[in-house]
């Protein structure tokens, strides 16, 4: 254990590190991305010495990734999603639950096993590769399609990330700062990319646009048990297995609540230690997932993610148009 998690750390150490490069910095290249890319090059070298670190690399994979999935939601306050009203909710629960169940049924139609293609989706349509992991971790699946998907939806975030402020400054994107940020956070993939993107507009634009993607993001909560309650229902009765609760998402709610009901503790704890405390815990959070990051990538076959590579990057592909076309069009219909 002990080996694998050292290992394992100093990956995610060069990771974090690699992503305050300057020329990664500006671009708001994620950190995550610098994990996975990093576990995945030192992938031949993981089979070599599996048998001493095999189980702090499966720790890492399984225990970090849903630590840092819960102090998450010391990123997300219940008073920054309700402060818009209730339309851009019903925009972004459109964009979850309409790209998530295309996405599924597209994949399914192009090849794709049926849980390689929710992971693809579920990246889509919720908060890229943090909603990966959390849904790789509650199937159960191979590492390389773990990998698969994350890579696919890492892709095709940063495109966004360049294109949306390019298209909105080309007055090609014809909405006000606030639909603006209300559009990049409804369809982005991974919360850096909405920062990247809306901060390039207006401060505006990035404060709208940070809130909406954090109700995304709480919204892989009830995903994440629906996709649960759909496999129960859909294997044979004599297959059936105890149905397990992805309990680290009731976790993660309940760092939500917590963290929007702090300022109530201003009477007791300086509010100044209350924010310092906080943002260790969201950096934690990142730590977290980076090491998680590593760890899948450590564990990818080659071969198999060559094999599944081509589909999967065309189904994130398709559900990318879908983001682009049908976000805007839901919040010049709604808005």
């Amino acid at each position: 254990m002990f080996l694998g998690l050292i290992f394992v750390a100093g990956l995610s150490a060069l990771a974090l590190y690699g992503a305050h490069f300057p020329v990664l910095a500006q671009h708001h290249i994620s950190p995550l991305l610098v994990g996975v890319l990093l576990g995945f090059g030192f992938s031949f070298v993981y089979p070599k010495i599996a048998t001493t670190t095999q189980a702090g690399v499966h720790f890492s994979a399984k225990k970090l990734l849903r630590l840092g999935i819960i102090l998450y939601g010391f990123n997300v306050t219940l008073h920054d999603i309700l402060h818009y009203g209730y339309m851009p909710l019903i925009i972004a629960l459109i964009v979850v639950v309409g790209v998530f169940l295309l996405g599924v049924y597209v994949g399914r139609k192009m090849g794709l096993e049926l849980d390689l293609a929710m992971l693809v989706a579920c990246g889509s349509a919720v908060c890229g590769a943090a909603a990966v992991l959390a849904l790789e971790s509650v199937l159960k699946s191979a590492p390389h399609k773990g990998v698969v998907a994350v890579g696919s939806v890492i892709v095709f975030g940063l495109l966004s990330m360049f294109l949306y402020p390019l298209l909105y400054q080309l007055g090609l994107i014809p909405l006000s700062p606030l639909h603006e940020g209300i559009y990049i956070g409804a369809t982005l993939h991974e919360v850096a990319n909405v920062v990247g993107a809306a901060s390039a507009i207006s401060p505006e634009t990035e404060k709208v646009a940070i809130t909406l993607k954090m109700v995304r993001v709480i919204m892989l909560i009830p995903l994440l048990l629906g996709v649960l309650f759909y496999l129960k229902r859909a294997t044979p009765s004599t297959q059936k297995t105890p149905l397990q609760i992805p309990y680290f998402a009731f976790a993660f709610l309940g760092v939500v609540v917590s963290h929007s009901l702090l300022p109530k503790l201003g009477g007791f704890v300086d509010a100044q230690t209350l924010t310092q405390g906080v943002r260790v815990l969201q950096e934690l959070s990142v730590v977290c997932l980076v090491c998680a990051m590593v760890a899948l990538g450590l564990q990818v076959n080659l071969k198999q993610f060559l094999e599944l590579g081509g589909k999967a990057f065309s189904l994130a592909l398709i559900l990318w148009g879908v983001l682009l076309v049908g976000g805007f069009g839901l919040v010049k219909l709604l808005l």
